[in-house]
């Protein structure tokens, strides 16, 4: 049985979004899902959609790869539709079936939601997609550094995020393996009813639980040989900089904002 996991995965490419300073991409993502969250008509959803298939299209990341890293919340959006259908009881009906009743505020409350949040979707991937885990780690430290200068660990904060990065495709590896070696004793996982099922992923959670325990006592032993004090005058192999393509983002983020903000004033 194999486990994949995509999300989180770095896509390689020579795009000027992958070039852009992570700590940009940060923030135009932030604003980008606020802005995305706010859409409450088809002229802002269109000129959402419009700007994160650019966005895609100049980071040359093929769209398979995209649907690939939000396939696992399909089912959450699946259900977030079927909610807003049956239960937002809105507007004129159009059909009824039993105690259900399908209205025109809740097919438009449907696929508006399912749209903002398919949208939030692909372009919280986005960054993941085009920026390693390494820079994230670095943006997030630099970013949160005034934390310590009010005595909050923000170096610490940011080098937990790092591991958490490095450490989700080892823990997908062994959870398959361990699958796999269940299996091979005679572990069912695709019988029976739901009660049983949920029994039979027990000893893989149980192994995983110990293995992940197993790996951050290997880290912290690792930190102490090599007499790891945290942030305090580390330096960074390749610095960061802000130039023109990061200034260029910025405007057309905030371009992107702007228009959200008109097409939603009413004329």
């Amino acid at each position: 049985m194999a486990l994949k996991i995509s999300i989180g995965q770095y896509y390689a490419a020579a795009s000027p979004v992958h070039a852009i300073d992570a700590r940009v991409k940060l923030w135009c993502v932030l604003a980008v899902l606020v802005g995305t969250f706010c859409v409450s008509n088809a002229a802002q959803l269109a000129a959402v959609a419009a700007f994160v298939a650019a966005v895609l299209l100049i980071a040359r990341v093929p769209a398979g790869r995209v649907i690939a890293s939000v396939r696992p919340l399909l089912l959450f959006l699946a259900v977030l539709s079927l909610f807003n259908l049956f239960f937002v009881r809105t507007g004129e009906v159009i059909f009824a079936l039993g105690p259900l009743s399908v209205t025109g505020g809740g097919v438009l409350a449907a696929a508006l939601y399912t749209a903002r949040f398919a949208l939030a979707l692909v372009t919280g991937s986005l960054i993941m997609l085009t920026t390693t885990p390494t820079q994230l780690a670095d943006a997030f430290d630099r970013m949160l550094a005034p934390l310590s200068r009010v005595g909050l660990p923000g170096h610490e904060i940011a080098m937990v995020f790092s591991l958490m990065m490095r450490f989700v495709p080892t823990l997908a590896d062994e959870a398959s393996a361990i699958i796999d070696a269940q299996s091979l004793r005679g572990g069912a996982f695709d019988e029976g009813g739901p009660v049983r099922r949920v029994r039979s992923i027990v000893p893989v959670v149980v192994a995983l639980l110990a293995s992940g325990l197993r790996h951050a006592d290997g880290l912290s032993r690792a930190l102490d040989a090599r007499c790891y004090e945290g942030g305090a005058g580390r330096t960074h192999f390749h610095e960061q900089r802000l130039g023109a393509r990061d200034a260029l983002a910025v405007a057309l983020t905030a371009a992107l904002i702007a228009l959200l903000v008109f097409l939603a004033t009413p004329l």
